[in-house]
């Protein structure tokens, strides 16, 4: 296998061929992350008969020019793939292939190029789909440890700091409570002039809308524990190309990298392997057509295929406490402690179920309806589901948010969407909903004036009121075990 580097409009690109004549099909990773990072990646597809390159992006590591996170993928990734067509050990057939913003950068290229330049295939692993996608859950609350984190360690500067944020927080553990947010970067230690535009993008579903409209064929591949599960099952949804397979296993966002505490040895999957073996099927045209793929369910060594969804089922909750509570966003309650607060005044509503007389296996979208009052003009509503054991260890399920701007005082019914669960708890395992202003630091606080959060100053506690009796968790349970799928056969049919 030989490597050597080379430079497409003064962007660096490493490339390794494999043994032999060619010529190859190609497979294009554009990465922000350091190509060097890639190498071994590009060794493996270069063994099982790929030219394989992995490029920097505009601005980043070697690459020419300058950084500006999801603006020029498209031209950048165009120039590239015409340049590999036209080398004489490209057999003209390409993939692009990506993980997190190399995911966006493959989708950039097969959905915004030209025609002339797009991929005859995709694979897209935990899809980072674009600035408002990142930034913002669906209903328009703002992600903001995740942001911070990002932009500390890769935002305007041309290499990265991975330990930038931690780092800021050792030296100032109160940095992510500052206010504004908007001026975050001033307690960083440097300049991110591209912070305060990233919250300036609101219009989700972009890349959805164009999906509809590919003509390739797509490899979706996600993790139950992923901050963008919905957007890959929503983007394997929506794809308009011949085929779309979708594989989503008990991951977090390195996939089987960062297993979740449900993994179980049978959803080690060689994704390396499984990956070659598809693009060489999607490339021949030898997929079959439609919409397959395979789930992974956590807690049990059960593949299944992705279409199975659970019947809805509403367990029976138990009010613990708090059926009025303060959300007060200069005390607010904590996306990283799963300890509940049994003292002082609540934060929070409490909600139990009984022990699960049986195991329950849930399989597909979960959400909370309620009724609820809040005494000031904005509102977030946060609902946190976690899985709590005999001996009282507790373990996230779900969270959900939606913001509301009901009149002070009025009480409204609404529901909160918990994103899809594909979960086994074990009998005896209680349910255990929690039901909050805030969720911070994973997310901004609202500070209940109808001010922005990015750039409010002034913060209010919000006085809440929920109906317990109207409180209902709906649950997709699967009455009978699922017929067993092989995820590597589910991909490759």
């Amino acid at each position: 296998m030989t490597p050597f580097t080379a430079a497409v409009e003064g962007l660096a690109v490493d490339i390794q061929l494999p043994d032999g004549d060619g010529p190859f099909p190609a497979v294009l990773v554009r990465t922000p992350y350091d190509r060097r990072r890639h190498h071994a990646e590009l060794r493996g597809w270069a063994r099982r008969g790929f030219a394989a390159l992995a490029q920097d992006v505009r601005g980043r590591h070697a690459s020419a020019g300058e950084w500006h996170p999801y603006e020029n993928e498209a031209a950048d990734g165009a120039a590239t793939a015409r340049w590999i067509r036209r080398q004489p050990w490209s057999d003209g057939r390409l993939l692009a292939a990506g993980a997190s913003y190399a995911a966006h950068c493959a989708l950039a290229l097969a959905l915004d190029a030209p025609e002339d330049a797009r991929p005859d295939a995709v694979i897209a692993a935990v899809p980072a789909l674009g600035t408002a996608e990142t930034a913002r859950e669906p209903s328009g609350v703002e992600r903001l440890a995740a942001r911070a984190g990002w932009w500390a360690a890769h935002g305007d500067r041309r290499d990265s700091d991975e330990e930038a944020l931690h780092k800021a927080l050792a030296a100032d553990p109160g940095l992510l409570a500052h206010l504004p947010v908007s001026d975050l970067p001033a307690r960083l230690g440097r300049e991110v002039p591209s912070w305060p535009g990233v919250w300036r993008h609101h219009e989700r579903g972009r890349s959805g809308a164009r999906a509809e409209r590919a003509q390739m064929p797509l490899l979706a591949v996600g993790g139950h524990h992923d901050h963008f599960t919905e957007d890959t099952v929503a983007l394997w949804n929506r794809w308009g190309g011949p085929s779309a397979r979708l594989l989503m296993g008990p991951w977090g966002h390195r996939l089987v990298a960062s297993p979740g505490p449900d993994a179980t040895p049978a959803h080690r999957v060689s994704l390396g392997d499984l990956y070659a073996r598809w693009a060489r099927l999607a490339l021949a045209g030898e997929l079959g057509h439609g919409q397959r793929g395979a789930v992974g369910l956590g807690g049990s060594p059960l593949w299944m295929s992705a279409g199975t969804e659970g019947e809805p089922y509403r367990p029976n909750l138990r009010l613990l406490h708090g059926a009025s509570f303060t959300a007060d966003p200069g005390r607010p309650a904590r996306s990283d402690e799963l300890t509940v607060p049994t003292d002082g005044t609540p934060d929070r509503c409490l909600l139990v179920t009984a022990p699960l007389p049986r195991p329950l296996d849930l399989v597909g979208p979960a959400e909370v309806r309620l009724r609820a009052t809040a005494d000031t003009p904005s509102a977030d509503w946060f609902a946190r589901l976690a899985a709590v054991t005999p001996e009282g260890t507790a373990e996230r399920l779900a969270v959900g948010v939606v913001r509301r701007a009901d009149p002070p005082g009025q009480a409204a019914e609404f529901s909160v969407v918990l994103g899809r669960l594909a979960r086994r708890l074990p009998a005896g395992t209680r349910l255990r909903l929690e039901i909050t202003g805030h969720h911070f630091p994973a997310h901004a606080r609202n500070p209940h004036t109808g001010d922005d959060p990015v750039t409010a100053t002034r913060l209010l506690a919000s006085r809440r009121t929920v109906d317990p009796g109207r409180v209902a968790l709906r649950l997709p349970v699967l009455r009978s075990r699922p017929t067993p799928t092989d995820p590597a056969e589910e991909i490759l049919r």
